[in-house]
C-alpha cells in the first residue's frame, strides 16, 4: 500500500541497476552439471520482513535442506522494504547479489529491462515443473515478462478485500450481511453505497482505502471502465471509466470514503477500525493479525468489491516476486530453491497459521481456509480474476506512485475534477515513456 511504500530510489541509482546487468554473487560453488540438482552448492537469498515472517523463511530453509541435504540455504533479510532494494542494487552493481532475491511489485519492471534477472521461462514451463505456469493466474506475472519471456513469479499476493465491522454495521442500522448478499449475486454498486451512507449518517467512515494504484484502478475496473487497453492508457477516453472516477472522488470529497494514507499518527486507519469508527477497510490477509490481536475477530468478515450488477469483479492484486540472479554460479541449485518456494508446498509452508498473504499458485488454498474470516474462500477468488499493476506502469519507478499522489489525492480533495485527474495521468504516462 502507498503509505507503506518506500520512497522511489535515486536516479543515479536506478542507472546504477542499469549497468549491473552482468554483476553476480561472490563465493558461490561452481554450477552443478547441467541437470545435477543433487550437485553440492550453496543458495543465498534475500528478502525483506517482520521477525514472524523471517521465522517462516527459516522454517523454509530448513525443510529444503532435509530434502537436499547437499545445497547450503543461507538467508540474507533486510527489515525494511525501502533498504532492501537500495542494497541489493549496491549488490548487483558490486556482483555480489544474492542468487535468488525477493522484489517489490514497484520495482519489478526496473529490475526485469536492466538484465538483472535469468528468463525463467523454461523452469515454468517444464513438463515436471513443481511451480507450474499454468497453476498461477497469468495476470498476476504483470511487469515480471516481456516479449523474451518470464523473468520473475509472485512469490504471493494480497486481494484488497473490502473487510467490514459488523459492529459498526448493526449500529448503523444495516441489517443485511455484505457477504451474505454477495453469495446471492446482489452485492450492488447501490447496495454498498447505500450502506456508506447509514455509517456517514451515524457519524462513522463508510469505507478506508489507501491511496494507491490498486484503489483507483480496481474501482474502475469494477464499475465495468478500463484503464489500460494492451499498453495504452485509455480511462481518460472512456465514458465509463471517468463516470467511475468522478462516483470515486465524490464520495472521497464528502467523507463518505476516506483515505487512510493521510489520518493522523495516533488515530491511523487500524486504530479507526478496530474502535468501530468505520464500515469497511479495502485491505489484504495481514489485516487478520491486526483483528486478532484487538480482540473480538470474530466482528469481522470480508468481502469482494461490488459492481453495477453484483457480477464479481477483477479488482487490484499487491504483489512480490522472487526472481534469480542472472549472474548466478549456482543455477542449478538456484532453479530448484526458486521453484520449490513457489510451489504449493512452499508456500503452504510460508502462509499456514495465519499467514500474511494469500498463495499466488493453486494447490496451496487450505491455508487460507483456515476457518477465518468466515468468507476466506473471497482472497482466493479475488487472486484468481485480480490483476497486478499494469506493466506500463510498474516499468517505470516511481510512476504509480506520483499518479496516486500528484493526481489523485487532489480529486479525493475537491481540487480536481475527473476528467482533469484522468488527463493529466495520461500526461504522466506520456512523459515518462
Amino acid at each position: 500500500m502507498t503509505s507503506k511504500r518506500s520512497t522511489i530510489l535515486a536516479a543515479a541509482a536506478a542507472g546504477a541497476l542499469m549497468l549491473s546487468g552482468c554483476s553476480g554473487s561472490s563465493g558461490q560453488q561452481p554450477a552443478p552439471s547441467s541437470g545435477d540438482t543433487t550437485a553440492p552448492a550453496t543458495v543465498v537469498w534475500s528478502t525483506w520482513g517482520s521477525p514472524s515472517e523471517l521465522k517462516r523463511y527459516e522454517d523454509f530453509n530448513s525443510k529444503f535442506k532435509e530434502k537436499h541435504p547437499n545445497i547450503t540455504v543461507k538467508l540474507q533479510s533486510v527489515p525494511s522494504y525501502s533498504d532492501f532494494h537500495a542494497k541489493l542494487l549496491a549488490q548487483l552493481t558490486s556482483k555480489t547479489a544474492p542468487d535468488v532475491f525477493y522484489v517489490g511489485d514497484d520495482k519489478i519492471g526496473q529490475f526485469v529491462d536492466s538484465g538483472a534477472l535469468l528468463n525463467v521461462t523454461d523452469v515454468l514451463k517444464a513438463p515436471n515443473a513443481v511451480a507450474p505456469y499454468d497453476a498461477f493466474n497469468p495476470a498476476t506475472f504483470g511487469a515480471a515478462t516481456n516479449d523474451d519471456g518470464i523473468f520473475a513469479a509472485p512469490n504471493d499476493v494480497n486481494p484488497d478485500a473490502l473487510w467490514y465491522d459488523k459492529t459498526a454495521l448493526k449500529d448503523a442500522g444495516i441489517t443485511d450481511d455484505p457477504a451474505t448478499l454477495a453469495a446471492a449475486g446482489k452485492w450492488t454498486t447501490d447496495t454498498f453505497l447505500a450502506m456508506n451512507a447509514k455509517l456517514k449518517a451515524k457519524g462513522k467512515t463508510g469505507t478506508m482505502f489507501w491511496n494507491y494504484w490498486a484503489t483507483h484502478y480496481g474501482w474502475i475496473s469494477s464499475q465495468g471502465g478500463k484503464a489500460y487497453d494492451g499498453d495504452k492508457f485509455v480511462a481518460n477516453t472512456d465514458p465509463k471509466s471517468v463516470a467511475a472516477v468522478d462516483q470515486l472522488g465524490k464520495l472521497f470529497q464528502d467523507k463518505t470514503f476516506v483515505v487512510a494514507d493521510t489520518l493522523p499518527s495516533g488515530a491511523g486507519a487500524d486504530s479507526v477500525f478496530i474502535s468501530h469508527k468505520a464500515g469497511f477497510f479495502a485491505q489484504g490477509r495481514y489485516t487478520i493479525g491486526t483483528l486478532k490481536e484487538a480482540g473480538k475477530p470474530e466482528n469481522y468478515d470480508i468481502v469482494d468489491w461490488p459492481s453495477p450488477d453484483g457480477t464479481p469483479p477483477s479488482t487490484g492484486l499487491a504483489a512480490s516476486y522472487l526472481a534469480i540472479n542472472a549472474a548466478t554460479k549456482v543455477p542449478d541449485a538456484a532453479k530448484l530453491f526458486w521453484s520449490e518456494y513457489l510451489s504449493a508446498e512452499g508456500q503452504k509452508i510460508r502462509l499456514a497459521g495465519g499467514g500474511n498473504a494469500v498463495p499466488s499458485i493453486k494447490g496451496a488454498d487450505d491455508v487460507v481456509l483456515d476457518g477465518y474470516p468466515e468468507h476466506a474462500q473471497t482472497f482466493l477468488d479475488m487472486r484468481d480474476r485480480g490483476f497486478v499493476n499494469y506493466a506500463p506502469e510498474a516499468r517505470v519507478p516511481g510512476l504509480s506512485i506520483d499518479i496516486a499522489e500528484k493526481k489523485f489525492l487532489p480529486l479525493y480533495q475537491g481540487k480536481a475534477t475527473a476528467q482533469e485527474t484522468l488527463d493529466g495521468v495520461a500526461d504522466l504516462i506520456a512523459k515518462a515513456k
